[in-house]
């Protein structure tokens, strides 16, 4: 039966990720595909003392009902972390979100109109793609280098294009390259969005996993006149199966974003966030995070360790100092989603993301995404180290040094 659906669905398709790593799914397969933390990291001991804790003193509270918003004592621990960031912000700032995606869906509801123009990074988070197509935008793109968004760039294209919605980045070990945006650039980009009077969306669910370099403060602690919105998220840091994340912008945006969560889901689960809230109040949370800092550390390093003395030359890989990824960028000509097909998954049973979908307009199929979080570094090394081999026999090419 053909059903009657509303034009907006011919946005929405499946993921090419989850489609491409259907295939990899095999035990057999050593996956550096899906963004996963490692969950060998998670506390499970303690979200079990917190869970059991939570149920046997507050149970009936827990399993109730809350405020849409999220909880208050929650939110104001949200606020005194983002204090500390270098963002000031009160609880009746904060939204909690059933995770970071959740932010991205409502911000597309809340701000675009069919056919509205939304500058994103090139290439940008495939997650936002996928939350912004239904609401049918326009897309405009603004390119990268080793230090973020080219903020001149997004000058050029935002006179260009008068009247963009939004700006949306991933300032923070960008998903996917890695990269993260200059302290000038962010001052900068918030001078330029006042200029051309738009909304900047930063979505920073890696932040808190900076393993290497001083930390620069977010984007929106550079807010003068409210209008950047700031999403960020446990899941990297805490456990992701909790879905849970936060939005930060000024009251009247998160009043707007808060009605949109009301009709979406009513409210984020009042367990989870009792036990996250219990978690932040009885546990330290830094403590943790700097174990999982530590981890990811090494294992980014043990894997562009391994891809210099495996691949061929002319591949070139970001070093993140942060974050879950490293991005591969192949010669011209070169379609690393037909290789991995054709090649990587059946003779050396690795799987990656093939990287032309991260791309809003023009996709370039001569990129990848590497995520070096969730193999143990034997499988790491093994799976790197298969992966060169073939590179180098179908691109006949010396490893690199």
């Amino acid at each position: 039966m053909a059903h009657r659906l509303a034009a907006r669905m011919s946005r929405v398709k499946p993921s090419a990720i989850r489609e491409l790593l259907r295939l990899g799914a095999d035990p057999s397969v050593i996956s550096f595909g899906g963004g996963y933390p490692d969950a060998s990291l998670f506390p499970i001991a303690g979200l079990d003392e917190v869970f059991r804790k939570t149920l046997a003193e507050n149970g009936q509270e827990a399993l109730q009902y809350t405020v849409s918003n999220g909880m208050p004592l929650l939110r104001r621990q949200i606020a005194e972390r983002m204090a500390r960031d270098g963002v000031r912000c009160t609880e009746d700032e904060v939204l909690i979100l059933q995770g970071g995606q959740q932010g991205l869906d409502l911000v597309a509801k809340l701000l675009i109109d069919k056919d509205d123009i939304i500058v994103v990074e090139d290439p940008t988070f495939l997650g936002a793609l996928i939350a912004f197509n239904p609401c049918e935008p326009r897309y405009v793109t603004v390119g990268m280098d080793e230090d973020g968004m080219d903020v001149e760039a997004l000058d050029a294209a935002l006179k260009a294009n008068p009247g963009a919605k939004f700006i949306y980045t991933v300032p923070d070990f960008q998903n996917p390259t890695g990269v993260t945006m200059s302290l000038a650039r962010r001052k900068r980009l918030v001078e330029i969005a006042n200029a051309h009077d738009v909304i900047i969306l930063e979505d920073s669910p890696y932040r808190e996993i900076r393993f290497e370099g001083e930390r620069i403060p977010p984007i929106k602690s550079f807010d003068t006149e409210g209008r950047v919105i700031y999403l960020g998220s446990f899941s990297k840091i805490l456990a992701p199966g909790l879905r849970l994340g936060w939005a930060v912008a000024s009251t009247d945006l998160i009043e707007q974003l808060g009605l949109l969560k009301l009709a979406a889901d009513t409210q984020t689960s009042t367990l989870n966030m009792a036990v996250a809230s219990r978690f932040l109040a009885d546990y330290d949370i830094d403590a943790h995070i700097a174990t999982i800092r530590s981890a990811y550390r090494h294992k980014k390093n043990l894997m562009l360790e391994t891809i210099r003395q495996s691949f061929p030359q002319e591949i070139a890989c970001t070093d993140a100092s942060g974050g879950l990824f490293t991005w591969l960028t192949f010669p011209e000509g070169f379609d690393a989603a037909a290789f991995m097909l054709d090649h990587a998954l059946p003779e050396a049973r690795v799987a990656y993301v093939p990287g032309a979908t991260f791309f809003a307009l023009e996709q370039r199929p001569n990129h990848a995404r590497l995520s070096y979080s969730t193999q143990t570094d034997e499988r790491l090394v093994a799976g790197i180290t298969a992966l060169g081999h073939v590179l180098k026999a179908h691109l006949g090419s010396r490893a690199g040094g």
